[in-house]
């Protein structure tokens, strides 16, 4: 069960060029932006990485207005456990559930899931807040990611689980974000 107090949100890589060249890349937008709205309500701190962004671009700008206080890691190993400053900050915020989103499913998302596993945490994959440039390695990145004992869910899915119960002034701002 994921919670408040113990979950994080990982964006990996929504970058520029690569978040323009994705399947479906209007969804992952959107499921992203919804993530991040109900995480910032729920108290659930988000950590967002950059791959290269000399060559790539930095976060989307739809997403980056929504975390105006944050700095993205940027990183040059393709999981982001491979950056020392990553690994610094994840650890610091002593949370063990693991939402991952972001982009590509079957690169960076599967080799950092894989690594967080291996390092005790548990890792719960947002698929439709995931993507690759082609619904072939989106797909099978999801099925490597399970295989390697990642839990799968879906935006509204993390995010009732998160809220929990179906009251108060949370329940009615997260049910405005869900149904946009």
């Amino acid at each position: 069960m994921i919670t408040s107090k113990g979950t994080l949100l990982l964006i990996i890589d929504v970058q520029g060029r690569l978040a323009q060249g994705v399947f479906q890349p209007v969804v992952l937008e959107k499921n992203i932006n919804k993530l991040i709205r109900a995480c910032s309500i729920l108290d659930v701190p988000i950590l967002v990485t950059e791959q290269y962004p000399k060559g790539l671009g930095h976060t989307i700008d739809s997403l980056k207005a929504l975390l105006p206080d944050h700095v993205p890691v940027e990183k040059i190993s393709f999981s982001c456990c491979g950056n020392e400053e990553f690994m610094r900050k994840l650890r610091l915020f002593k949370r063990n559930d693991i939402l991952v989103a972001g982009i590509e499913t079957h690169v960076c998302v599967y080799q950092t899931a894989v690594d967080l596993l291996e390092f005790g945490y548990n890792v719960h994959l947002v698929t439709d807040a995931v993507s690759s440039r082609t619904e072939e390695n989106k797909s099978l990145g999801i099925r490597c990611i399970e295989k390697a004992g990642a839990s799968l869910t879906s935006t509204e899915m993390a995010i009732f689980e998160i809220l929990h119960v179906a009251e108060g002034e949370g329940f009615k701002a997260i049910s405005n974000i869900i149904k946009e």
